[in-house]
């Protein structure tokens, strides 16, 4: 079966911006003490949020984009540029733009809902994630594209909600090094996949025609 390279790039894209191994990892300090099933429920609700705001930036970006007069070579060059910083974060061990503070650690440790701030976001869709959709959406062309971006923020989604369920086994199985190794090399394909939408905002902006 043949996949599309556009899908392929999709695919790594939104899995390093979401970042299911990072999101697990802050997920089982964030819950730790909390009763299994809620920690399901928070799961599955933090999953859902964010998958519907991936959704809206995904399908509603370019719409919004024209109501800003943003064009979409600016906004691939603007979206490349904020990929990059995320990729030099996730490098070099930084906390990255889908991560949370320390001040916002603390907020959330304190007794409330957690689905949607902090799991939903900035954890899962983070600044990163929702311009990676963007950006994916506005490089698509014809309906099977389209799907298969759509396809792969589920695809992503759903391997966020696994990796959250299992986030103490995968604590335990990585440890501080695994994670790190994990994070490091994401970042790296993740700087490869930025260079490149900069390169296409630049080759397709009117003033170097």
């Amino acid at each position: 079966m043949h996949v599309p390279p556009s899908v392929l790039s999709s695919f790594v894209m939104l899995l390093v911006t979401i970042g299911p191994i990072e999101t697990a990892v802050v997920f089982a300090s964030l819950t730790a003490g909390v009763h299994r099933g809620e920690r399901a429920r928070l799961a599955i609700r933090s999953t859902a949020i964010a998958g519907l705001v991936l959704l809206l930036f995904a399908i509603g970006g370019n719409f919004t984009l024209g109501l800003l007069h943003i064009s979409m070579p600016a906004f691939r060059v603007a979206g490349g540029i904020l990929l990059f910083l995320q990729a030099l974060s996730l490098t070099f061990s930084g906390p990255g733009l889908s991560s949370i503070s320390e001040g916002e650690r603390h907020d959330a440790e304190r007794p409330g809902d957690i689905a949607v701030f902090p799991l939903a976001f900035p954890l899962i869709a983070g600044p990163g994630a929702l311009s990676a959709a963007v950006l994916l959406m506005g490089r698509t062309e014809g309906w099977i594209e389209v799907t298969g971006v759509l396809a792969m923020i589920a695809v992503c989604l759903a391997l966020t909600y696994a990796a959250m369920r299992m986030a103490e086994r995968l604590v335990i199985l990585l440890g501080l090094t695994g994670a790190d190794v994990v994070r490091r090399i994401s970042g790296v394909l993740l700087a490869g996949l930025a260079t490149q939408f900069v390169f296409d905002g630049l080759g397709s902006a009117a003033f170097i025609r």
